[in-house]
């Protein structure tokens, strides 16, 4: 376990450094999805590694060994974890207990708060534009979701940016971005060295949208316009739309100039390299518990023959009829 109880916490180290830079290189659908991927493997590796290590240290409690049955000084002298390292890591883990309780509490008002606008608005059309010179477009997820478009902001656009601003926030609902958004609140609120990569999955789900409405609409350059001016016009005035997906998000100049230019290719490469480090985070981890449990079952054999000695050719009845 010495070494391999760490492997998720350097893959995670590594992911958080490399993957931002490049899901931008990526075609923004495999983005989403590789970096969907990478949050959540990685942060129950995190976590996993924590409480691993933690229990090195709970395991050493006297109570909780004469529970468990196993032997302290047995259990110390196999266990390469310091005990520093062992309560640090209690810690850590707790606050990020703590912190991901929060943030489902606050994700799930989120959704539910959407729900209940969706509910509240009339008629049977997904577009529900609303009488506020603000300029505002966003799109509310629900059963059924709908797209909320001001006055403000359809009189900021032209007829053509018009379709391409509502064809971006339909591709929000249709594709449930915000299933995919709450992935990365939950995995970064979990391990603050997520956030960055929450961000990047921010920026590809707007790529992703933008993508989408370009294939609708037929012009990319429309698309950027649109995206562009709507981003202009509600920048003077924030929509205050907590948690909502809304095509005035992510880096907005950057998105324009990857519409400008052609349709990202796919890259295997960097999907591969990221899926073979996740494999490896998740092997640390399997190993690391499987040491953990001889490690324990060693212990136990410890404490049986301190406690109960038995003759050769017995059995000690401690230890599941181990001998």
């Amino acid at each position: 376990m010495l070494i391999s109880v760490y492997v998720p916490l350097v893959v995670t180290a590594v992911l958080t450094v490399l993957a931002p830079p490049v899901a931008r290189l990526l075609a923004p659908r495999p983005a989403v999805r590789a970096l969907a991927c990478a949050a959540a493997v990685t942060t129950v590796g995190w976590m996993g590694s924590m409480a691993l290590l933690a229990f090195t240290g709970v395991a050493q409690i006297p109570e909780v060994a004469e529970a468990g049955r196993w032997s302290v000084p047995a259990l110390r002298a196999e266990d390469p974890v310091h005990l520093t390292v062992a309560v640090l890591s209690a810690l850590v883990l707790t606050a990020q207990l703590v912190s991901l309780g929060r943030a489902a509490v606050r994700r799930t008002r989120q959704i539910l708060w959407a729900r209940r606008e969706c509910a509240a608005m009339t008629g049977e059309s997904e577009l529900s534009v609303i009488d506020d010179d603000r300029p505002q477009a966003f799109a509310l997820p629900g059963s059924p979701g709908r797209i909320v478009v001001s006055r403000g902001m359809l009189q900021c656009l032209a007829p053509a940016e018009r379709e391409a601003l509502l064809a971006h926030e339909r591709a929000h609902l249709l594709h449930r971005h915000h299933h995919f958004q709450t992935l990365w609140h939950l995995t970064a609120a979990a391990n603050p060295l997520l956030r960055p990569l929450a961000a990047a999955g921010g920026f590809a789900l707007e790529r992703w949208a933008d993508e989408d409405a370009a294939a609708r609409v037929g012009d990319r350059a429309v698309v950027a316009r649109a995206v562009g001016r709507a981003a202009l016009a509600a920048s003077a005035r924030p929509s205050g739309t907590t948690g909502a997906l809304a095509a005035t998000g992510g880096a907005v100049p950057q998105r324009v100039r990857a519409l400008l230019a052609p349709p990202p290719p796919r890259r295997v490469l960097p999907i591969a390299a990221g899926a073979l480090l996740l494999l490896l985070c998740c092997a640390g981890l399997a190993n690391a518990v499987a040491d953990s449990d001889e490690l324990l079952d060693d212990a136990q054999r410890a404490q049986c023959r301190v406690v109960a000695p038995h003759p050769a050719g017995t059995h000690c009845a401690c230890h599941d009829g181990r001998p």
